[in-house]
């Protein structure tokens, strides 16, 4: 035993064992993730079944099965609900039989035991609205204003007809709110900074105010104009997509009215062949990326977050690529060696392993409050009181970020500079060239992958973080992206979404658990695929450097 310990050959096992538990763990987790979250955007089938409890009428039940646990009799009967005595296990069912707005809950948990049989009828419908969450009923019939358009066997292909018609109209409605008012709303935002900035000139001619100020007066008249006609467009589109209204049985035999301008998407999953169900996958899978959030991050898609995320790594890699990568420079080639360059060195090094939280405080309190509300006082003083650059946004959570992730560039590009061979120093040397070009042309080329290095453990650990950024610059709805049409184009004086704070947000602060727990696994996911895609790209990048360096080298 202690010849077979001194050859080495169990700590080969145990190391080889722990990798794969790590590898088994990773990929679990993955899937764990996968399967949670992408499974919720499959059409579920519409249970229908009935419910009495003791001492109690029997109750239809209508909705999609969430999921099923088995308990101890016990911890039921200490909810307060009654069981037989001698029975030791119950099995329970969460229903999502959504309808909130009548029914008052989205999920009921429901005993097995007094459950009855199951049906899945194929004329149950599924209707996805932008408030109230799902709604689960029968369709019974469709009007347009008072008159009855459609019913029975025809209702479902009108009513297919109808939402495309109401959803086109709710598309048009929102690209002129946000596009055409938001550039008019930005214009006049403009003209009132140019009379206030005007205001605030004391060299300029009364006569030249007055002309500047009737400028002024026109082009804001204009944009009433504009604004006007866009209102009427506007409360004309309103009334066409509230027109029609379908009347559907809710489970308690209720006939209630659903306008169809509150719904999303209609359909029928029991009724639907597998072609269909694919069809209806893919749909809310691409309107989950590419989508905008619904109902407080319930419901509805997350592209402003993926939009925020992948900016803000941009930006940071922007940011924190060049200083670290001169600070590492600096401290290995040109300073001289001694105490004070320990000391450095070990600041760094802590630096690392400050918690992110302190950052977040330190960004709010130096960059945020300390700098931008200087850049304000400076550059934008007729905006004042209104913060600019004083209040968080995309580049103080940048700039947070690059200071966080500073020692890990540091210490990679540090690392990469001392293992490139101090012979290639001197011959360079000795062929007459100097430290400077020894430096800039020999030894940081090739010590390029271990920037990249560098650079990726940044990103891996920038896109993951989560508690700065709510201090300096992240939020739970943002109303525009960070870059659009209007100069600048990039505005980084705005606020953005983030995925990880999307998850927190979704996970632990919203009002209805059960609708968002599919969502957090779904964008947990989403993250960790733009993690890696962005740590994939830096890798190829860095093994392009590293191949193209070796065969010059060679």
């Amino acid at each position: 035993m202690k010849t077979w310990f001194k050859s080495g050959t169990p700590w080969i096992w145990l190391t080889g064992g722990a990798m794969t538990l790590c590898m088994v763990m990773v990929i679990g987790l993955l899937l764990l993730i996968g399967v949670r979250g992408f499974s919720h955007f499959w059409p579920a089938a519409i249970v229908e079944t009935t419910y009495t409890a003791p001492g109690a009428e029997p109750m239809r039940l209508l909705g999609e099965l969430s999921r099923s646990e088995t308990l101890t009799a016990a911890q039921i009967r200490e909810s307060g609900v009654e069981v037989a005595e001698d029975q030791l296990f119950v099995t329970r069912h969460l229903l999502k039989q959504g309808t909130r707005d009548q029914l008052g809950r989205d999920f009921v948990w429901y005993l097995a035991d007094y459950m009855g049989a199951w049906h899945y009828p194929q004329d149950a419908l599924m209707l996805e609205r932008r408030e109230w969450g799902n709604f689960y009923g029968y369709p019974v019939e469709l009007r347009e204003g008072d008159a009855v358009i459609a019913r029975g066997a025809d209702l479902p292909r009108e009513l297919a007809a109808r939402v495309k018609r109401s959803n086109d109209l709710f598309e048009q409605i929102r690209r002129i709110e946000r596009k055409d008012i938001g550039d008019i709303n930005m214009r006049l935002e403009r003209i009132r900074l140019a009379e206030r900035r005007l205001e605030l000139r004391d060299d300029v001619p009364a006569a030249e105010v007055q002309a500047q100020k009737a400028e002024f007066e026109q082009t804001r008249a204009r944009l009433d104009a504009e604004y006007l006609v866009l209102q009427g467009k506007l409360d004309q589109l309103y009334l066409d997509m509230r027109r029609d209204t379908l009347v559907a049985e809710i489970m308690d035999g209720r006939q209630v009215e659903v306008s169809l301008a509150n719904i999303v998407r209609a359909s029928q999953p029991n009724a639907m062949g597998l072609p269909s169900k694919l069809a209806y996958y893919g749909e809310r899978l691409w309107e989950f990326i590419a989508g905008y959030p619904r109902e407080a991050n319930t419901e509805g898609g997350i592209f402003p977050a993926i939009f925020g995320t992948v900016t803000m790594v941009f930006v940071m890699s922007i940011m924190v690529t060049p200083f670290g990568i001169l600070a590492a420079i600096y401290l290995r080639e040109y300073a001289k060696q001694g105490p004070l360059l320990r000391l450095i060195r070990v600041s760094v090094y802590n630096l690392a392993g400050v918690p992110s939280i302190v950052f977040g405080v330190f960004g709010l309190g130096f960059f945020v409050y300390f700098i931008g509300g200087g850049i304000d006082r400076l550059f934008y003083p007729e905006s004042l009181p209104a913060p600019t650059f004083g209040t968080p946004g995309l580049f103080w959570v940048s700039l947070t970020l690059a200071l966080l992730t500073l020692p890990v560039v540091i210490v990679a590009t540090e690392e990469g500079l001392a293992r490139i061979p101090r012979t290639v120093r001197e011959g360079s040397l000795a062929l007459g060239a100097t430290k400077a070009e020894t430096l800039w042309r020999i030894v940081v080329p090739q010590a390029t992958p271990a920037m990249m290095t560098g650079l990726i453990l940044a990103i891996a650990r920038a896109a993951g973080e989560v508690a700065p950024l709510m201090l300096v610059g992240v939020v739970k709805l943002a109303p525009t992206l960070p870059i659009d049409g209007h100069f600048p184009f990039i505005h980084l004086e705005r606020k953005i979404m983030h995925l990880g704070f999307h998850i927190y947000d979704v996970g632990f602060q919203s009002p209805n658990v059960e609708a968002a727990r599919p969502l957090v696994y779904a964008t947990a996911l989403t993250l960790v695929i733009i993690i890696v895609a962005l740590n994939m790209s830096a890798v190829a990048i860095r093994n392009h450097l590293r191949e193209k360096y070796r065969s010059e080298s060679d």
